[in-house]
């Protein structure tokens, strides 16, 4: 009687799951009816009937909900099939959960090029509680942020007879220094205060010069301060000085005759407005656009003996001359990926009588971290200058530079 009964629960189970395999499953979905028995804990199950029509859902939807009861209604069905199978034959269970075996160790293969060996070993387990281990020390902010590029590059340069500097067309070495002193805006949100000094000095040998041996074809000195409070989002009220002048002596070609001396020219921009700026999620763009209503200019041209300074814009047998007006500044840089950047500040003073403004442009393509090539190509306008034929009241500046650059910053 006992082996007619345990033949009959086991026919009525296989005909069960004979009936639940054949129900249609419109999404071919794999189901788990005839994966091993493995006991994992004990159910309300009393009998082997199954639900004839689908289960209730705990919850509504808004939409057409039965495929959720379809799931649920199979989902039951399997389960109450293989629990009831487990209970009355526990011979055909294969494992317990807990007396489960050990899952196959995993092995991670690495690779050794310049020995042509492949290495199968167990992975290196981290322990991530180890390398984030939660400290008393105290975290030091810092109040200000330093950058500092250096660069010395060999150069090809192409400069316009008119050039208010002077040079001439060349090869050479060109030195570049740029440092940046900014306070930490993450410390004081509400503050800006950027510092920024930037000289480049350009030196080549004077082929064309019998009464010198080289000549200084770049030579400019830039002093930037920037403070301002915040006003709304990322607008500042602010106040902006601009210093810029040489520091050697030019000439023209086999002549004494001088065309640029330190602090002649010179000019200094004082100006107050308004300053946005932004800063990407991952620093890759920043912009940086000052607008400034009142503006004090001012040019300087120290030596008025060896020098015109009707050149630069003074008027004859004076060191200084004076003038109000509007100021815009706008600084952009962009990493376009590790190797390729683009910085650009646009500048422009008017008195509302004359426009002067310059335009420069850095490409900078790096081939290794210490080596790159930059292509710089600066355009001014001064209409406070006296009128070229070729080129009017522009002027233009391009360098073609390749050789070592070094960087270093602070975060």
């Amino acid at each position: 009687m006992m082996k007619r009964n345990i033949a009959l629960n086991i026919l009525v189970a296989c005909v069960s799951l004979i009936a639940v395999a054949q129900q249609p499953e419109p999404d071919e979905q794999p189901d788990y009816m005839f994966a091993p028995l493995i006991f994992e804990q004990h159910h309300l199950a009393d009998s082997l009937s199954l639900p004839a029509t689908a289960l209730k859902a705990p919850y509504e939807l808004n939409a057409h909900d039965q495929w959720l009861r379809d799931a649920q209604h199979r989902s039951m069905r399997t389960s109450n099939v293989r629990y009831n199978t487990i209970i009355n034959n526990p011979s055909v269970v294969r494992y317990n959960v807990n007396t489960l075996p050990e899952p196959p160790k995993e092995y991670a293969l690495k690779s050794n090029p310049k020995k042509a060996l492949l290495t199968v070993a167990p992975p290196t387990v981290v322990n991530p509680v180890e390398d984030n281990v939660i400290t008393n020390e105290e975290v030091k902010l810092r109040n200000w942020l330093h950058t500092f590029n250096g660069s010395l590059h060999f150069t090809q340069a192409y400069i316009s007879g008119n050039w208010y500097q002077g040079g001439e067309n060349n090869l050479n070495v060109l030195g570049d220094i740029e440092w940046k002193c900014n306070l930490n805006q993450d410390v004081h949100p509400n503050w800006l205060f950027n510092n920024t000094m930037h000289y480049k000095l350009g030196v080549s040998t004077a082929h064309g010069d019998s009464l010198r041996t080289y000549m200084i074809n770049e030579d400019n000195f830039l002093w930037t301060t920037q403070l301002g409070y915040k006003a709304v989002k990322k607008w500042y009220y602010s106040a902006t000085v601009n210093f810029k002048t040489q520091f050697f002596n030019t000439y023209k070609t086999n002549t004494m005759t001088m065309k640029a001396a330190l602090l002649s020219p010179g000019e200094l921009n004082v100006a107050l407005g308004m300053t946005y700026t932004y800063k990407s999620k991952h620093g890759d763009r920043t912009v940086n656009l000052a607008i400034a209503p009142a503006s004090y200019n001012m040019n300087i041209c120290r030596d008025i003996v060896n020098l015109n300074p009707t050149s630069f814009g003074i008027d004859a047998g004076h060191h200084t001359k004076h003038n109000i007006g509007s100021t815009i500044e706008a600084k952009t840089t962009i990493q376009f990926n590790p190797n390729i950047s683009w910085s650009s500040r646009l500048y422009a003073f008017s008195n509302y009588k004359y426009v002067q403004g310059d335009w420069e442009n850095t490409f900078s393509f790096s081939i290794t971290r210490h080596l790159n090539t930059q292509i710089y190509a600066h355009l001014r306008y001064d209409k406070s200058r006296a009128r070229d034929d070729a080129w009017q009241y522009w002027q233009f500046k391009e360098i073609l530079s390749f050789g070592l650059t070094y960087r270093f910053a602070t975060n």
